[in-house]
C-alpha cells in the first residue's frame, strides 16, 4: 500500500503527495511510479466516482469537470482509470493534474456537419483581432479540453487523447464544419496560463491543432506521440518552453510549430524556446505511429499528395510578435517538408541556433530562411527582420527533391548574419537549361512557403537579398547531374564560402546584380577567389 503513485504529481510539479488506494492502480501506472511514503488522502479524484461510466457512449463531460472542479478547491489530481469516456469540452483548472492511466481514452465525441445546440463550447468573440489570424487560432473553447488564464496545470499519460469528432478546419464530408455551433476543432486549447506540463499521453486525429497553446510562459512538452490529420503543436506567443522527446506525424499540416500571432490583442514574441529530441514526419498513414506498425502512404497517394506530407518543424507563418532565442537540437524529420525560419508580419527573428538534424526524404526546401512582406495584422508595422541565425551539423538525404534550399529577403530587407557549417546535402537534381535560365519574380508579399517561388535557377542553395553569409565545412551532393549552378546568388553582401564540396562537373556558383564581397577558399575544385563587386551574370 505504500507503493504510491506520487510520481505523476511529482510530474505535475505540485509538490503534491498522495496515498492512492491499490484497486485503483493497474500494471501500467505502477510502472511509472516510484515508493513513497505515506501522505495525506483527498488529492486525488477518480472521475467513476462523480458518474463517469467509461463505456464509450455515454457523454462522461460532466463527471470529469465536477471530479476537476473538486480537485482545484485544494488542487490535486483528477485520475481517469481505463475506459472510453466520450466528452465535450472539459474545462481545466489551475492546481490540477489530468491522469490518464493505461487503457484510459478521453474521446471526442461526435457532433452532425453542420452543428448542434449542444456540443461543445462555444467559440467566442476574439473581436476586433480576428481578420490577423486564421478561425483556430482565434478560438480556444470550442476545444475537447481547454483552459484560460490558468496556472499550475498538467496533463499526464500514459492514457490516449482521440479527437475523433473534431473538425480539422478543411471542408471535410466526414467531418463537422469548423465555424458551426457547437463543434470542436482542437483536442488541447490553452491561453494565457502559465507552469503547464503536458507529459507522456498518445493523441490521435487532434484536428486543427492536437495542441494549440497561446500566451502560455513556463511550458513543458514531453514524451508526447501525436498522430494527426493536421496540426501537431502550435506553441504560440509563449515564453520559456521546452518542448522534448517527441514524435509527431502529421501528412497534412505542420508537425511543431511556434507562431506569433496577434491573437492576444497585441505583438507578443515567442521566445526562450527549446526543441529537442523530437521526431517529425509526414510518411505514415493516420495511427500507424501510434500503434507502431508505421505503415507508408502508397506510392500513387505520395505522388497525387506529396504537396501535402508537411510534417515539418516551422517557425511562422504567424509572425506578428516575431521569435527569439530559439534552439531546435537533435530532432529528425523524415517524408516531410524541410525546416523554416518564416517572418512575414512585421515580427523579429533572431539568436536561433539549429545543430544536429537528421533529415531524409525532405520534399521541398531543406532549408527555408524567409523574410518577407505579407503583413497580416494591424497597418502601420513596419517589416520584420531576420537574423543571426546558426545552423550546424545537418545531414539531408533527399534523392527525390529538385527544391534548393532558399534564404530569401526581399527588396530592402535582407536576412542577416547567417552561418551554415559541418552539413551534407544530397538532391534529386535533373535541373534543366531552361530552369539555370530562370529570373525569379519577387513576390514580397506571398505566403511563405517554398512551392509559391515556383522553379528556380539553383541546384543546392538560392540566395537573395543576404547579407553577411557564410558556409563552411558543406558538401552539395546530387543524384542525377543538374545543368543549374549549384549555388545562386542576387544582392548579396558578404558571402564567405570555404571547405565547400560540390558535385562533380557542376557550375558552381552564378552571382547575379548586386554581389559584393565575395569569398571563396578552399573548397575542393575550385580556386579561391575574392570579389569586392561582381558583375551582373558571373560564372563560377
Amino acid at each position: 500500500m505504500d507503493s504510491i503513485r506520487r510520481e505523476f504529481l511529482k510530474l505535475a510539479g505540485f509538490g503534491l503527495t498522495t496515498l492512492l488506494a491499490p484497486t485503483l492502480l493497474s500494471r501500467g501506472a505502477r510502472a511509472q511510479g516510484a515508493p513513497m511514503p505515506n501522505a495525506g488522502p483527498g488529492t486525488v479524484f477518480d472521475i467513476r466516482t462523480f458518474g463517469a461510466v467509461g463505456d464509450g457512449q455515454a457523454i462522461d463531460t460532466p463527471a470529469i469537470n465536477r471530479a476537476i472542479e473538486a480537485a482545484s478547491t485544494r488542487g490535486g489530481t483528477v485520475y481517469v482509470p481505463s475506459g472510453t469516456y466520450a466528452c465535450y469540452s472539459i474545462h481545466l483548472r489551475s492546481r490540477v493534474a489530468l491522469y490518464l492511466d493505461e487503457g484510459a481514452t478521453i474521446l471526442a465525441a461526435e457532433t452532425p456537419r453542420e452543428g448542434t445546440s449542444s456540443g461543445y463550447d462555444p467559440a467566442e468573440s476574439n473581436a476586433p483581432w480576428e481578420a490577423y489570424q486564421d478561425f483556430g487560432h482565434n478560438h480556444w473553447h470550442n476545444s475537447l479540453i481547454w483552459g484560460e488564464g490558468l496556472h499550475d496545470v498538467a496533463i499526464l499519460g500514459p492514457g490516449l487523447i482521440w479527437g475523433k469528432g473534431l473538425s480539422r478546419g478543411h471542408d471535410d464530408p466526414d467531418l463537422p464544419r469548423a465555424g458551426a455551433q457547437g463543434v470542436g476543432n482542437k483536442a488541447i486549447a490553452l491561453k494565457n496560463c502559465r507552469n503547464v506540463i503536458l507529459r507522456d499521453v498518445a493523441m490521435l486525429a487532434g484536428g486543427h491543432f492536437a495542441i494549440l497553446a497561446t500566451g502560455v510562459d513556463n511550458l513543458t512538452i514531453d514524451n508526447l506521440r501525436i498522430d494527426t490529420n493536421r496540426d501537431g503543436i502550435d506553441v504560440d506567443c509563449c515564453r520559456n518552453v521546452r518542448l522534448t522527446n517527441c514524435s509527431i506525424n502529421a501528412p497534412w499540416d505542420d508537425a511543431i510549430v511556434p507562431k506569433s500571432s496577434f491573437a492576444l490583442g497585441y505583438a507578443r514574441p515567442t521566445e526562450n524556446v527549446t526543441i529537442a529530441n523530437c521526431y517529425v514526419t509526414g510518411d505514415y498513414e493516420l495511427g500507424t505511429l501510434l500503434d507502431g506498425s508505421f505503415k507508408r502512404f502508397a506510392d500513387d497517394w505520395q505522388e497525387a499528395h506529396g504537396w501535402q506530407r508537411t510534417g515539418r518543424i516551422k517557425c511562422g507563418t504567424e509572425s506578428n510578435g516575431g521569435f527569439r532565442n530559439i534552439a531546435i537540437s537533435n530532432c529528425i524529420f523524415e517524408g516531410c517538408r524541410g525546416l523554416a525560419l518564416e517572418t512575414v508580419d512585421g515580427g523579429i527573428l533572431e539568436d536561433i541556433s539549429v545543430t544536429g538534424l537528421t533529415m531524409r526524404d525532405i520534399r521541398n526546401a531543406p532549408l527555408f530562411l524567409r523574410l518577407g512582406a505579407r503583413m497580416r495584422g494591424p497597418s502601420g508595422i513596419p517589416v520584420g527582420r531576420l537574423k543571426r541565425i546558426l545552423i550546424s551539423n545537418v545531414t539531408c538525404y533527399a534523392p527525390l527533391n529538385d527544391m534548393p534550399s532558399i534564404i530569401s529577403g526581399i527588396p530592402g530587407h535582407a536576412v542577416e548574419d547567417v552561418k551554415i557549417s559541418d552539413c551534407y546535402f544530397l538532391q534529386k537534381g535533373g535541373g534543366t537549361l531552361e530552369m539555370a535560365a530562370l529570373q525569379p519574380v519577387e513576390k514580397p508579399d506571398a505566403y511563405p512557403e517554398p512551392a509559391r517561388f515556383g522553379p528556380l535557377p539553383a541546384q543546392h542553395v538560392y540566395l537573395r537579398h543576404v547579407s553577411n553569409i557564410e558556409f563552411s565545412h558543406v558538401e552539395l551532393a546530387s543524384a542525377n547531374p543538374d545543368a543549374r549552378p549549384a549555388i545562386w546568388l542576387d544582392d548579396v553582401r558578404g558571402a564567405d564560402f570555404s571547405h565547400l564540396k560540390l558535385p562533380p562537373a557542376a557550375q558552381a556558383f552564378l552571382l547575379n546584380s548586386g554581389v559584393t564581397d565575395f569569398r571563396i577558399s578552399e573548397s575542393r575544385g575550385l580556386k579561391n577567389v575574392a570579389i569586392d563587386s561582381a558583375p551582373s551574370r558571373m560564372q563560377i
